[in-house]
């Protein structure tokens, strides 16, 4: 997408929830690139350019040399198998437990809020045997706990949920895959990545991790509808070898393997129809993420700068942050308790009238004590945006207000 593109999208409040995020004027101008044939060269080079960043940088061929070079990756993965499929997030669920556990095997769901949970149930419904180690509200569960799992009982997977948009705790995966490869090697190690993938840091190959997946309406920048999963080759491996039959019809890796592989070197393939318009959205806003004027090493820089700040204004009014410690708390998004004699609706309705979207509570046990806020992608790269100074000034007027209301 040029960024000559003259188009400023409409007035509208600004929305800081847990995803969908903000998207840049480039992205929702991508989005309405006229109608194409998904069997089109130039679709096809498009999104053979998605696939390629969403796994690295890549240097295009001559073929393509009219896209640009990318240098810097997104997942730091040589090898690993993107799929990129209409549907949200949660189609993510489905693939790994159709495509990678079969019926009877066991996995470990690593639980640190609402979305385990419902990972848990998609396994279940698809004949896993499943046990979850269940960490506190606000904590992370710990590395001797996952040890002493994977010693007691062989399994297939091992699934972690990075930033628990519920609780809005950061898991460490990377401690969590050592732990994987000492005690359990042939363990894949799956990362429902969804609310962190381009505001946290991923190292993918470098850490041992066998399945990221998420979507693009979170970090990623760009409108839903798109699932984006990456495995690695030896979860292909997994799959390939399986002695079942794929318990999915539309999210079967064997329908879907050669579709990727065909768009990767340019060419037009069909299974189903892929999500055009979206496809080309995704595809500005990666460029901006991996070709823009702020690495991506700086980009989790400024997460954590955004976040640390956003959660200190809070904390110094009297909100308190879900997350147990600082080494939990996720940096694209804050969960905040409420000051004592407060509710959602003496804070979440203020902020909506000063054109300030957040979320509600989520985790079913402190649902009606905290609400969420996002702060990721374009809200935290573009400090011309104002969107951070906007949210703190929001939350502090809104505070005052309900005070005053009060007494």
């Amino acid at each position: 997408m040029s960024t000559e593109c003259k188009f400023v999208q409409a007035p509208h409040k600004l929305l800081v929830i847990p995803g969908p995020i903000e998207v840049t004027d480039e992205v929702l101008f991508a989005n309405a690139h006229p109608s194409m044939s998904h069997m089109s060269p130039d679709f096809a080079l498009v999104f053979g350019d998605c696939i390629r960043m969403t796994r690295q940088g890549h240097k295009h061929s001559d073929s393509a040399k009219t896209h640009a070079t990318f240098v810097r990756q997104l997942l730091y993965s040589k090898d690993a198998q993107p799929f990129l499929i209409a549907g949200s997030g949660t189609l993510g669920w489905d693939q790994v437990s159709a495509n990678l556990v079969e019926p009877g095997e066991n996995a470990l769901v690593l639980h640190s809020g609402y979305f385990a949970d419902s990972f848990a149930d998609c396994l279940q419904t698809y004949g896993a045997n499943v046990d979850q180690i269940k960490a506190e509200i606000g904590g992370a569960v710990k590395e001797a706990d996952i040890e002493s799992a994977l010693q007691a009982k062989k399994y297939k997977i091992v699934t972690v949920t990075h930033v628990d948009t519920s609780t809005a705790v950061l898991s460490d995966i990377k401690a969590i895959a050592n732990v994987v490869k000492r005690v359990s090697p042939d363990t894949l190690v799956v990362v429902d990545a969804v609310c962190s993938v381009a505001s946290e840091e991923i190292q993918m190959d470098a850490w041992g991790i066998d399945v990221i997946l998420t979507a693009s309406q979170k970090g990623l920048g760009t409108p839903p509808g798109l699932s984006i999963l990456v495995a690695s080759q030896k979860a292909v491996q997994v799959f390939q070898n399986r002695s079942t039959p794929v318990t999915t019809y539309y999210g079967s890796w064997k329908k879907w393997l050669p579709i990727m592989k065909a768009y990767e070197n340019n060419s037009a393939a069909y299974f189903a129809t892929p999500p055009v318009n979206l496809i080309y959205a995704f595809h500005a806003s990666l460029t901006q993420i991996m070709k823009g004027a702020v690495s991506l090493e700086q980009r989790f820089k400024l997460h954590q700068e955004v976040s640390r700040r956003i959660k200190k204004a809070a904390e110094e009014i009297g909100f308190k942050g879900v997350p147990l410690s600082e080494d939990v708390q996720a940096n694209g998004m804050s969960a905040l308790y409420f000051p004592d004699g407060f509710t959602a609706s003496d804070i979440v309705p203020r902020l909506l009238k000063k054109d300030v979207v957040v979320a509600g509570g989520l985790h079913a046990s402190i649902k009606d004590k905290y609400f969420r806020i996002g702060h990721m992608g374009a809200s935290v790269v573009d400090p011309t945006r104002g969107d951070v100074d906007k949210i703190i000034s929001a939350v502090n007027e809104s505070l005052a207000e309900a005070k005053a209301s009060k007494q």
